[in-house]
């Protein structure tokens, strides 16, 4: 029995021997292979570092259409403050506030008695002048009628009835000057229309004292026209390079929910305001329902169409880096980093303003982690 034994305890031993063997053989084998693959992994991330595959796109010439939306406010086409011109009271008032008015007609009559003695007055100093002249010229008269017999009269005398007979019609004159100047005063007194419009405010009621408009003081009447609006807005600096008498701007109003509409570019100012960094630009809104009122609050969207001639690229192939602003165009599998400007942007498309050309293949996917002059896989 004891030989038994033996034998049976180093059989055990070999096959644990061998099956310890087979588990490191195994072990050895598993870890080869992961070494391997973390090692062709590495080499392909090393390759594709090296090596980065990129999508290119095109850098195309033509024009992009691109809106910016800007608040805006509707104002009357004309609108003007009425003051009385002279010191006067207030005899009739023919309109009130809401009344269509057209040009010249009569909106108020003011009365101003000092004016009938002023014009009595001056009507008065043109019958004296006119005596003092007619008596003047009589004389002068007869002695031009008695220098026709030699020696009668002097050559200085006959001069001197002539002065004096210029002097007085002059004087006539002067009076009936001074005579319309005061009645000139009573078209004041009239207050008119001077455009087709509405009254938006009347500030007085009859026998009121008023005078002279000054710094402060309320106008009589206060006349819009309605009939054509202007929409205003301000456009910012950067955007005012695309502006166009020809383009259309659309705009709603909060007040009219739904509704949307149209008008043209009539006028730019030309110039920047100095505070606000942008340019005055106007549009003519035709008001004939009369929906629109004057000084509405709008929403505007002005459209900024660029040039023929610009150069455009995919918004994302724009790469803005501490350092600066470039695409990377790629040359020869190469890349190359080509310092640009932007312009205008329009849906998936952006202007820009470098080196390139049409044709010219950028990258869409660009970073700044490309380095000038990298190999790409394109």
């Amino acid at each position: 029995m004891f030989p038994c034994t033996i034998m049976k305890t180093k059989s055990i031993a070999l096959l644990a021997g061998m099956a310890i063997t087979c588990t490191l053989m195994l072990g050895a084998c598993h870890s080869d292979k992961k070494e391997k693959e973390e090692a062709k992994q590495a080499q392909a991330q090393e390759a594709a570092l090296d090596d980065p595959a990129v999508k290119t796109g095109t850098a195309e010439k033509g024009s992009l259409s691109s809106n910016i939306a800007v608040p805006g406010e509707l104002v009357p086409y004309q609108e003007v403050d009425l003051f009385a011109k002279i010191n006067s009271y207030v005899k009739k008032l023919n309109v009130d506030i809401g009344s269509q008015v057209h040009t010249g007609q009569l909106l108020a009559t003011l009365d101003a008695p000092e004016i009938n003695s002023q014009l009595a007055g001056a009507q008065s100093r043109i019958k004296q002048q006119e005596a003092v002249y007619f008596a003047s010229k009589a004389t002068y008269d007869r002695l031009v009628s008695t220098s026709k017999t030699p020696g009668t009269i002097s050559q200085n005398d006959l001069e001197q009835a002539e002065a004096k007979k210029n002097a007085d019609y002059a004087n006539v004159e002067a009076a009936k000057s001074a005579y319309k100047e005061v009645a000139s005063n009573l078209d004041y007194l009239q207050i008119k229309a001077p455009f087709d419009g509405i009254v938006t405010a009347r500030n007085v009621n009859a026998g009121a004292y008023v005078g002279p408009g000054g710094k402060g003081s309320d106008p009589l009447f206060v006349v819009q026209d309605q009939g054509r609006l202007r929409l205003v807005v301000s456009v910012p600096e950067a955007y005012v390079g695309g502006l166009s008498q020809k383009n259309e701007v659309k705009f709603t109003v909060r007040e009219l929910p739904g509704e949307h509409f149209t008008a043209k570019i009539a006028r730019l100012a030309g110039a920047l305001d100095e505070k606000l960094r942008s340019e005055r630009v106007e549009m003519d809104v035709y008001n004939k329902g009369k929906k629109l009122l004057p000084h509405m609050y709008a929403d505007v969207e002005v459209p900024l169409p660029s040039n023929d001639s610009t150069m455009n690229v995919p918004s994302t192939a724009v790469v803005s880096s501490t350092e600066k602003v470039f695409v990377v165009k790629v040359v020869d599998h190469h890349a190359k980093w080509v310092d640009v400007k932007k312009g205008f942007q329009a849906k998936d498309r952006i202007e820009v303003y470098g080196d390139l050309k049409a044709g010219d293949k950028v990258i869409i996917n660009a970073t700044d982690e490309i380095r000038d002059g990298q190999k790409v896989n394109d």
